[in-house]
């Protein structure tokens, strides 16, 4: 009898990966993945700890999710509750305690072994798994054998050293740890075996990458980038997410010479001042990024930026804020993810006593998203009466339209048939949107 598995993804790409691997070695043993709770055998919510009130929306959704006594203990069948990911590696007995009807707690770095977990918490109720196992968890991973879209997820390193004052993921994801080349290469050949045309590497700190290679030696992640530039059949290469501490002569040259990889590059710099950057513990400077930004212009000059910014870290005075509202200036982004400030529980900003109020964290934060949105408009602009190549990935919601993305992660919305999705085309920007462009097939 076939089985149901629920999972709902919160937060980053990484999730995304681990949410499709939790789908994957569940499917041995019967489970086939539903697109609603309601029918499911097994509920997954794969959680991230990076936003605000990350646990508070745990639960909440965790109350919607929860069955009925009638559903849960149906004739032959049992629904079990599985919480996973970040805020389940930081809560953990927490989670049983707020919510008793959870069936198993599993970290990100054990997701490996939640078959066996679910099958011991038909025997035993409760059960968790939260060590940090290193290369455990990618060792007992199978290679999936069903199609995959025209973009695809490999995750090649986990974990941070950094230690960011503000930032959870040292103690939810462990130390870094980089996945050796042969196993990510392999990874990537079936990737594309099963229809991807484009790979996006993934890491909490992924040019931080240093993996042992074919040769015995430990490669980075150019080295890397430029060694899956030989598989047939792939066609584009992209990473995320950098840290500036950890570029790279090698990364560089990938870039100016590989065609594969991708004129983008999301490189967060969260505050354009050296104070609070200190204060942040991000041991760089905003001008040491800034010559970061101009390396790579100089080594492709159509090279387009993203990156993340906090506003409203303890102590920014407004002469703080100016100065990043200078860098976003100086660098000019082509689209960028911005968030106020909020305590993550456990870290070291979150005991600082000079806290922003939070009226004037919201204000610095509309006025810097207006920044930002006039240099996507403006880039997105730049773009019209340009010609493009568009990887097509879904269909549009209007008949006869699809949606694809462009060297630049833009989406791109064109009149052509469904059969080239899939495809890559050389497309003509001929409008722009808020936040996408309209093109038409050359």
């Amino acid at each position: 009898m076939e089985k149901k598995l629920y999972i709902k993804t919160y937060g980053c790409q990484m999730n995304v990966y681990d949410s499709g691997k939790m789908a994957d070695i569940m499917k041995p043993l019967g489970y086939s993945v539903s697109e609603t709770h309601e029918d499911a055998d097994v509920i997954v919510l794969n959680t991230c700890h990076i936003r605000e009130k990350a646990a508070e929306k745990l639960y909440s959704d965790l109350g919607r999710v929860k069955p009925s006594k009638d559903r849960r203990w149906s004739i032959g069948k049992r629904t079990t509750i599985v919480v996973a990911g970040c805020v389940a590696q930081a809560e953990g007995e927490e989670v049983f305690r707020r919510a008793p009807f959870v069936d198993v707690v599993v970290g990100p770095q054990s997701y490996h072994t939640l078959p066996d977990l679910v099958m011991k918490s038909a025997r035993d109720r409760r059960t968790s798994a939260l060590e940090f196992v290193e290369n455990e968890k990618f060792d007992s991973l199978g290679e999936a054998q069903d199609l995959v879209g025209p973009s695809a997820f490999l995750t090649i390193q986990e974990g941070c050293d950094k230690f960011c004052t503000f930032c959870v993921v040292p103690y939810t994801r462990g130390a870094e740890y980089s996945r050796p080349v042969p196993e990510i290469y392999r990874e990537a050949l079936n990737l594309v075996s099963r229809g991807a045309k484009e790979i996006n590497l993934l890491g909490q700190n992924v040019n931080a990458y240093h993996g042992k290679g074919l040769d015995g030696d430990v490669w980075n992640l150019g080295k890397l980038i430029k060694h899956l530039a030989k598989i047939k059949g792939l066609e584009r290469i992209r990473y995320s997410t950098s840290h500036p501490r950890d570029m790279h002569e090698e990364l560089y040259d990938a870039h100016a010479n590989e065609p594969k990889c991708m004129p983008y590059v999301h490189l967060p710099v969260q505050s354009g001042s050296d104070n609070i950057l200190k204060a942040m513990n991000r041991k760089h400077t905003a001008d040491e990024y800034r010559k970061i930004i101009d390396r790579l212009r100089k080594t492709r000059p159509d090279m387009a930026f993203s990156s993340d910014f906090i506003v409203g870290f303890p102590g920014e005075t407004d002469a703080d804020f100016k100065q990043t509202m200078k860098l976003v200036e100086d660098v000019f982004y082509a689209q960028c993810y911005s968030f106020t400030y909020s305590p993550r529980p456990g870290t070291p900003a979150a005991d600082h006593e000079d806290h922003i109020p939070k009226d004037v964290k919201n204000a610095r934060l509309q006025e810097l998203q207006a920044l930002l949105r006039k240099q996507q408009g403006e880039f997105n602009e730049s773009c019209v009466g340009k010609t493009l190549p568009v990887l097509f990935e879904k269909p549009g919601r209007k008949p006869g339209q699809l949606i694809g993305k462009s060297p630049y992660l833009q989406s791109v919305h064109v009149s052509a048939p469904e059969n080239m999705i899939g495809q890559i085309a050389d497309i003509y920007m001929s409008k722009r949107k808020p936040n996408s462009l309209m093109g038409e097939v050359i």
